[in-house]
Order: structure tokens, then C-alpha cells, then sequence
């Protein structure tokens, strides 16, 4: 299968699907060439060079790309450490703007630019595919039924700012498997412990994808959230 792109639209960032293809784009000041990396497989990568770039954003239109496809980016350009320039294509790049992000990053050597030891050497050539997540283009489009914002007034507002991790992880009532998740989170003994609060509204932080710090990872250990 070969992969047909157009020249597509700058904007919005990222992966967008539209209900007929899937519009790519990617800012870079500095590349010469990005590649667009169409995972057929967890293994079977096609790169095919984004065909258009506007005011530094590359971008390209997928008419055959539906959602669940998996993707990432390589970048071509200069690589030169002292002048903070390290663009290197044996890189797998993850889109910055995926709204959607699957697989686990290794602490391998092949994630970095360089060679452990000598960081402003030259360029580390192993391709880090293997080793990093992938973004994922998601359905934009969602039927949310009868359900509606609650419309709380503003002067009736109690915000409870928590981790769902750290809400849910030795909460008793909370069946271990669901301890650390959304679905935890969304336990009735867990709303009913708000709701007796007089909580209103959750203000959850972080709810994007976090990557464990390596200095934890290496301890056994892994960040709070």
C-alpha cells in the first residue's frame, strides 16, 4: 500500500481528519525535508515527504488515512549542537499536537541525538521507532446524546484540583485494577466522597501524556501523578 498525499492546509496543527482524509502538519524553522511516517504495522513504517510548506509548516493531505492510523514525523536539516541545531531523520519525532499518543518510550540510547558521553559529538544514526510512542488520528466527531454541561454558577463554584492518580491510588472502595485511571476517578464511591465535600467541578492535572522521569524510572520509582 502506498500512501497518496496533497498538499493539504497549514493549519490546524497536527492530524486532522475530516471525515474523507486526514490533513498533516508540523511546524519547523529549520527543516530542508519532513517525512510523514505511516505505521501500516507496529513495525511496517512508510515515510512519505510532506509535499507543501507555509511560513514554516509543512503539511500534507491524506485522502485515504481514517482514524487509528499511527504516525510520526522525521525531520532532515542541519545538525549542528553548538548552534542548537539537531535535526536528525533516524529520529521517529511524535507530533507535539497528537491528540491521541500510544506505545511507551525505552530509555534507550537510540531516543538521543548523540552518543551517551559525548552529547555535541556527532549524530547517533540508530532509528529510535522501536523505542518511542506513536500519535494516533483520532475521530474528531462524537455523539454526546442528552448529556450537557452542568452550568454551575460561578458564584456557586467549589474546584477540587487533584491527580487522578493520587485521588484514586489507595482509595479502599476503588476496585485495584481502576486505582490510578479515569475510570477510578469516575467510581461512585469516589463522586459520592466529592459530591459530600460540595465539590462542583475537578480541575485534573496533568491529563495530557507524561513520559516518568528517567532518574525515577532507574530508582523503580515513578512520578505522583
Amino acid at each position: 500500500m502506498t500512501t497518496e498525499l496533497w498538499p493539504g492546509k497549514a493549519y490546524p496543527l497536527g492530524a486532522t481528519f475530516d471525515g474523507y482524509g486526514t490533513n498533516f502538519s508540523v511546524f519547523s524553522e529549520v527543516a530542508e525535508k519532513v517525512e510523514l511516517c505511516i505505521f501500516h504495522t507496529k513495525t511496517r513504517e512508510e515515510r512519505i515527504p510532506l509535499p507543501e510548506v507555509s511560513g514554516f509548516v509543512w503539511h500534507g493531505y491524506a485522502p485515504d488515512i481514517a482514524p487509528g492510523t499511527r504516525y510520526g514525523f522525521r525531520v532532515h536539516g542541519p545538525y549542528d549542537p553548538a548552534k542548537g541545531l539537531r535535526c536528525n531523520p533516524n529520529k521517529l519525532l511524535l507530533d507535539p499536537y497528537a491528540k491521541t499518543v500510544v506505545g511507551d518510550l525505552t530509555w534507550d540510547e537510540a531516543i538521543f541525538g548523540y552518543r551517551f558521553g559525548n552529547p555535541d559529538g556527532p549524530m547517533n544514526t540508530r532509528n529510535s521507532a522501536r523505542y518511542v510512542p506513536r500519535g494516533v488520528v483520532t475521530q474528531p466527531f462524537f455523539d454526546w446524546g442528552n448529556d450537557a454541561a452542568p452550568r454551575t454558577p460561578w458564584h456557586e463554584t467549589v474546584i477540587y484540583e487533584a491527580h487522578v492518580k493520587g485521588l484514586t491510588m489507595q482509595h479502599p472502595a476503588v476496585p485495584e485494577h481502576q486505582r490510578g485511571t479515569y475510570s477510578g476517578l469516575a467510581h461512585p464511591a469516589v463522586v459520592e466522597h466529592l459530591v459530600d465535600l460540595g465539590v462542583t467541578a475537578i480541575e485534573l492535572l496533568p491529563v495530557h501524556r507524561f513520559i516518568h522521569e528517567h532518574h525515577l524510572v532507574e530508582q523503580g520509582l515513578k512520578d505522583y501523578w
